[in-house]
C-alpha cells in the first residue's frame, strides 16, 4: 500500500497536521496516545492517493471529520469507494458533533472498532 502513495502526499500530510481544523484538534486530543480504548490512531496519514484525517490500522478504520462542504460531495463518495475497495471502513463525523457531542463521537468510534462504550 505504501507504494501507492504519491510523493507529494507526505509533505502535504505534514502541512495538514500543522494546520488542523478546530474539530480535528479536539478529536485528536481524545484519540492520541491510545487514550480511546487503547486504540492506536495516526492523524493526517496518506492512504493510497488520499490523506485520512485519522487512521486506526488495527481495525482498518478511517475517521473523517467533515464540515458542511462535504455534504453529498461526489469526490468524497469516489474516495470512500476506493478506500472500501482496499479494505478500509470510513466513518464520517460532522464538525458540529465533535464540538457538541464529543462523548457520542467517542462512543461511535469505539463501537466501530467493536469495543464496549
Amino acid at each position: 500500500m505504501r507504494d501507492e502513495i504519491p510523493a507529494k502526499s507526505l509533505p502535504h500530510a505534514r502541512t495538514m497536521r500543522r494546520q488542523s481544523a478546530d474539530a480535528e484538534r479536539t478529536l485528536w486530543a481524545c484519540l492520541r496516545d491510545r487514550q480511546l480504548g487503547g486504540l492506536k490512531f495516526r492523524r493526517q496519514v496518506p492512504v493510497g492517493p488520499f490523506i485520512a484525517d485519522f487512521l486506526c490500522v488495527e481495525h482498518m478504520l478511517i475517521v473523517e471529520v467533515d464540515g458542511s462542504q462535504h455534504f453529498e460531495n461526489g469526490r468524497d463518495l469516489r474516495r470512500d469507494a476506493w478506500l472500501r475497495q482496499h479494505g478500509y471502513r470510513v466513518l464520517r463525523i460532522w464538525n458540529v458533533d465533535v464540538s457538541k457531542n464529543l462523548d457520542s463521537v467517542r462512543a461511535t468510534i469505539m463501537a466501530a472498532c467493536g469495543l464496549p462504550c
